[in-house]
């Protein structure tokens, strides 16, 4: 490839084809990296949810201890969301992310030393304190390489890792529970945290070494490849708007949006914090078989993530599809509630809802970073997303309590799906969102 520009007189096609192999270069080099990298955020984030069939009986803790634990961990990641992110867009992607990796990493593999309620709550807020930052600063690392156009796709195969991470995640937390039990005279819930966090170490080390801050520093692309990027990435920040930090939290639709998310991030956190728990009811009670079982949702996830996005990004059409998505997941949702003593008809319903989910997760995030640029983009995908997140500490306090009210978590499946159907509504309401 020695030249980039030469075909642009009459060849579209020709260009298109050059810029097409630019790009899967990128994200061949990059998503990757950023794949593993979430595998093992979101791990360390939700394992607590495997930690509770045995951590739960041997520290004598509640549903609702449990949940609001486990959800606090999205109380220290709000507050330092945007700061975190800003800091990212100042000193660069790549020592920043490694930065949070290495710190939720080690406070991660810290939970196996809890002991009471107070100190389980007080390592899930500092852990969510360490990994502020992280995703909203991916998602903005993205829009530094591929323009909106092509970012879709790449959203969804860096996103399809919290599936994958359901996938792997849930076998191997299993066969940690089953196997390692006793071990050196530590619980099988200890072992889980502490091995699960080694990951984050290696690969904090790795983004440090191997993410280049901006397309300028890349010395793996050509000249005539540096500056198609940056000639397709200027385009758009050209239409972008990049307000203060003021003006971006007084935009009616970054409110919005952040209400959206709340609703996907309400489904999404509530299955994975209770899933586990959701299959031991059904009478799945070795924790082997309950991980094997729960990564049959996520690996359906993948697929429905990777088509949706795909199709919309054919469409160039973002609103439409994260609605459909969320009602679908709402759909699965009451299904599984429906048919809660069928284990099979129960399972589909909630493998449905993680369909859902996944889809919606890609294609939302192309409205928010093609809305906003520069310094706004940074303050914008950090608030929608922080908001958002605080659905990861209220839906599983919240199901904690109707579980320990009702004995069941029937009726806080039927609310999580009452509010991704009015995100669905919500999204709609966003007229051409991102200039689409």
């Amino acid at each position: 490839m020695n030249s980039i520009t030469a075909p642009s007189q009459g060849q579209p096609g020709q260009v298109d084809s050059v810029a097409d192999a630019v790009y899967r270069k990128v994200a061949w080099r990059l998503i990757p990296l950023l794949f593993l990298c979430y595998i093992a955020a979101y791990l360390d984030r939700v394992n607590v949810g495997f930690a509770k069939l045995q951590m739960q009986q041997a520290l004598q803790f509640s549903d609702s201890v449990y949940g609001f634990g486990a959800g606090i961990f999205f109380i220290g990641y709000f507050i330092f969301e945007i700061p975190s992110n800003v800091l990212l867009h100042r000193v660069g992607a790549g020592r920043w992310i490694a930065r949070i990796m290495v710190t939720w990493a080690l406070l991660s593999a810290a939970t196996m030393f809890v002991t009471s309620a107070v100190g389980f709550y007080a390592v899930r807020f500092l852990l969510g304190v360490a990994e502020a930052g992280f995703f909203p600063g991916i998602i903005l690392y993205l829009t530094y390489w591929f323009p909106a156009a092509r970012r879709g796709k790449a959203t969804s195969l860096f996103l399809t890792a919290v599936a994958v991470a359901g996938i792997v995640g849930g076998p191997a937390s299993g066969w940690i529970l089953h196997s390692l039990d006793g071990v050196n005279g530590w619980k099988g819930w200890q072992w889980l945290f502490l091995l699960e966090a080694l990951p984050s170490l290696l690969l904090g080390v790795l983004a440090w070494i191997y993410l280049e801050d901006r397309v300028k520093n890349a010395q793996w692309l050509t000249p005539q490849e540096r500056e198609l990027i940056a000639r397709d990435i200027a385009a758009e920040e050209s239409r972008k708007s990049d307000a203060s930090m003021a003006g971006v939290l007084g935009n009616a639709k970054v409110w919005l949006l952040a209400f959206v998310y709340f609703t996907v991030v309400s489904g999404l956190y509530g299955v994975s914090f209770w899933l586990p728990s959701i299959i031991k009811a059904m009478g799945v009670s070795d924790p082997l078989r309950v991980g094997f079982v729960s990564a049959v949702p996520w690996a359906f996830g993948v697929v429905a993530m990777i088509l949706v996005a795909h199709d919309a990004d054919r469409r160039q059409e973002y609103r439409w599809h994260t609605a459909v998505s969320s009602l679908a997941a709402a759909a699965g949702l009451l299904i599984s509630v429906a048919f809660h003593a069928d284990v099979l008809l129960a399972m589909a319903g909630l493998t449905i809802c993680t369909m859902g989910i996944m889809s919606a997760l890609p294609v939302f995030w192309s409205n928010p970073t093609a809305l906003l640029g520069g310094a706004a983009a940074a303050v914008g995908i950090a608030f929608i997303n922080s908001v958002g997140n605080l659905a990861g500490f209220a839906m599983p306090w919240i199901i904690g309590l109707i579980k320990d009210a009702t004995h069941s978590t029937d009726a806080g499946l039927q609310m999580l799906a009452a509010l991704m159907a009015l995100g669905a509504v919500a999204i709609l309401a966003l007229r051409k969102p991102a200039s689409r």
